[in-house]
């Protein structure tokens, strides 16, 4: 812009500054830093409604969490059952000689969680140390608040009973006891009175504008509630408890955790300036391996208890460490765990992301193959039959197929490569229907390699490009073929493992399997019924939504008993599905169903002018859906799609109706019918409920994470 002649004042502003400020991204301002009596003044305090709700859910949250502890830590809880069969929990009958097989599954997960973690994660800023110290000291508090919560230990006699006193006798002698016996109306009175001092305090219309008597008399009730609860864990009653200073003293170790936690956070709280808390940050996966670390070195020092049943026989040493065979295979996993994070980062800044991302998520899509069918089966491979068919077969495929991909891949292909295509569709169709009236024999792999072949030679003029391009797709295809051949040799191959039930492996390592492998073909075939529900062609149209609506309409454990008990009628004599493979396939088809739904609702949020620009760029149907509507749709669709990736995963728990050792079925049947723990049914099915919520909890954060980077709900 040019200034005014005539006017000495005027300045001249550069254009490409000018353009380079208007740029500049807006950013949001910064919130202001709030101490703790202000954050309580506008989040808990703000009115009287608000006061009396705080005051009222408090006491409500406290009443339950030590429901909840005294129920956890009572001494009519056998922890021993769960710590006993915590192998038969997690695997069930899975051999012991050969249970370093398990332990090679999970490193491989901590091998390539670690590698992607590190090669993939973006580096946010992470955790700032003022919420960090605020963590510190609220894990802290809560701890010592839980401590005084939970009720004194029982005094025991020489046999182990709990000594009884006379409750009569108690309430009569002490103010202690009287508050025992009538600790719930004194609540009543005080949440009353904290009613009667907000209506008070607003009526004379100096809610919080005249200082801080209101969130001083609100606190004054709130610590007399939580008084009435601690005083009444301490209560002569029925029961003859050890008194409070023995309490106190059993539970020193928890006393230190608390003390440690919360003198941490203060000290960092303290330590600092409110700018340097606010804006000095501590990676997020430093703060998860130092927290992992911690665990695993507890392992070595902290006398958890060796517990475990082996060959019929008992264990129980509650006063040592817990047994080599645990803790160095967990310490043997934190460093993988760490070690291949580490490489991740120094491959990532050698900026070797771009050529190993697409490897390594090929990889995790393999790895739950490999191992099930290759690690923790241990085939037994016929090498004869594997030199003389197998590898022939697959050699063949991976030859012929080729040729046909690079024949179709070219640019100038035109019609004779669609009437190609839709010649090896009817071979495909016609090795199906030959095998179900009889016509010819042929191995079920080789039907199924037509029908791949068929499916990407109808694809194949999608991709159609230039030499390198075919010969990349080339190469695909013979890498394909050779894994695809591989796996059904090891599926067809006997299982060296014996186990005393027909499944492998049980417990929550049967659970996992299923939930993956449900996940893997749910998702492919849900976004395929997505596609064919939007499509202008009736037919897909139709066919889809008459499986959706099915699928949907029935109920999942009618799924479950007709794959698993009825489906096999319907198979030729000599075929069969497990209960497992008939359990996987009716949780995935049902999935499926949930999955479209969600993914529809992405695609109609994609919006026409997209589908225009891609008409314009020249693009095909299937290039279109493929990279430019799918992206967006399923970025969109992010939130319900995990919720049913969640919902999947709890719904595994209905394997146990079926009759399949999975992890609630032995929380359940298997450790309560155990002559050692007759009827010890409450501690397995918690312990089992906390496992499914730190999975689903895990699940669900990740997922908020995921959003806020890809900016899900943000224009």
């Amino acid at each position: 812009m040019t200034a005014p002649m005539g006017d000495p004042a005027a300045t001249v502003v550069d254009p490409a500054e000018a353009w380079a400020g208007e740029q500049e991204p807006a950013r949001k301002p910064e919130e202001p830093s709030l101490s703790a009596g202000e954050w309580l003044s506008k989040n808990l305090f703000s009115s009287a409604v608000n006061s009396v709700l705080t005051v009222v859910f408090t006491l409500l949250v406290l009443l339950a969490v030590r429901g909840l502890l005294n129920f956890t830590f009572s001494e009519e809880r056998t922890w021993r059952a769960v710590k006993t069969n915590m192998r038969f929990l997690f695997t069930h009958a899975y051999p012991q000689e050969q249970y370093i097989r398990i332990w090679v599954c999970v490193g491989a997960i901590a091998v390539m969680s670690g590698l992607s973690v590190g090669l993939l994660a973006r580096t946010g800023a992470g955790i700032s140390l003022k919420k960090l110290s605020m963590n510190l000291m609220g894990t802290g508090g809560v701890i010592g608040l839980g401590i005084l919560l939970r009720e004194p230990s029982a005094m025991v006699d020489d046999e182990g009973m709990a000594l009884h006193g006379d409750p009569a006798a108690a309430v009569g002698d002490s103010f202690v006891g009287w508050l025992d016996a009538n600790a719930l109306a004194v609540l009543g009175v005080l949440v009353l009175a904290n009613v009667a001092l907000a209506a008070w305090f607003h009526l004379q219309g100096t809610y919080l504008r005249d200082g801080p008597e209101p969130r001083v008399a609100h606190g004054v009730l709130m610590l007399a509630s939580v008084g009435v609860l601690i005083v009444q864990q301490y209560a002569t009653g029925e029961i003859v408890r050890e008194s409070f200073a023995d309490a106190m003293a059993d539970r020193a170790w928890w006393w230190l955790g608390a003390v440690v936690l919360a003198g941490s956070g203060a000290a960092l709280w303290f330590g600092l300036g409110d700018a340097r808390r606010r804006n000095t940050f501590v990676p997020a996966i430093h703060v998860f391996f130092a927290g992992a670390g911690i665990m695993v070195l507890s392992a070595w020092l902290y006398p958890w208890g060796h517990y475990a049943f082996l060959e019929g026989e008992f264990i129980s040493e509650p006063g040592s460490t817990v047994a080599m065979t645990t803790k160095l295979p967990w310490t043997v996993m934190w460093a993988l765990l760490v070690g291949t994070f580490l490489l991740g980062r120094a491959l990532s800044t050698a900026g070797a992301v771009s050529r190993l991302r697409v490897p390594l998520n090929l990889l995790w899509v393999m790895t739950p193959f490999v191992l099930y069918w290759a690690v923790l089966r241990d085939p037994d491979l016929d090498w004869d039959h594997v030199l003389s068919t197998d590898i022939p077969m697959a050699v063949f495929f991976a030859v012929f197929g080729g040729l046909v991909v690079w024949y179709l891949t070219h640019p100038r292909i035109g019609e004779a490569g669609r009437i190609m295509a839709v010649v090896l569709v009817g071979v495909a169709v016609l090795n199906w229907v030959a095998a179900y009236f009889g016509w010819y024999p042929m191995l079920q792999k080789a039907r199924i390699s037509f029908l791949l072949l068929a499916v990407v030679a109808l694809l194949a003029h999608n991709f159609a490009g230039d030499r390198t391009q075919r010969l990349r797709l080339v190469a695909a295809w013979v890498a394909i073929m050779a894994v695809f051949h591989w796996l059904v040799t090891l599926v067809n191959s006997p299982s060296t493992v014996e186990t005393p039930t027909d499944a492998l492996i049980g417990g929550f390592g049967i659970t996992l399997i299923v939930a993956v492998f449900t996940l893997l073909a749910a998702f492919p075939l849900g976004v395929l019924l997505a596609l064919a529900r939007t499509s202008k062609l009736p037919i897909f149209r139709v066919l889809s939504t008459a499986y959706i609506e099915v699928f949907r309409g029935v109920p999942l454990i009618t799924i479950l008993f007709f794959f698993t008990l009825i489906f096999n009628l319907f198979l030729p004599d000599n075929m069969s599905l497990t209960d497992i493979a008939g359990a996987t396939i009716g949780f995935a088809l049902f999935s499926a169903a949930y999955l479209a739904e969600n993914v529809r609702g992405g695609l109609q949020a994609v919006r026409q002018g997209q589908y225009e620009a891609s008409d314009a760029v020249g693009l095909t149907t299937v290039q279109r859906t493929l990279f430019i509507v799918l992206p967006q749709s399923l970025r969109v669709s992010i939130p319900p799609l995990v919720g049913q990736v969640i919902a999947t995963f709890k719904e595994t728990s209905l394997l146990a109706v079926v009759g399949i050792f999975d992890f609630l079925r032995i929380a359940d049947k298997v450790i309560s019918a155990q002559s050692e723990f007759l009827g010890v049914k409450r501690e397995g099915l918690l312990f089992a409920s906390f496992i499914y919520w730190i999975f689903a909890y895990n699940m669900s954060k990740h997922s908020q994470r995921l959003e806020k980077r890809l900016g899900v709900g943000e224009r």
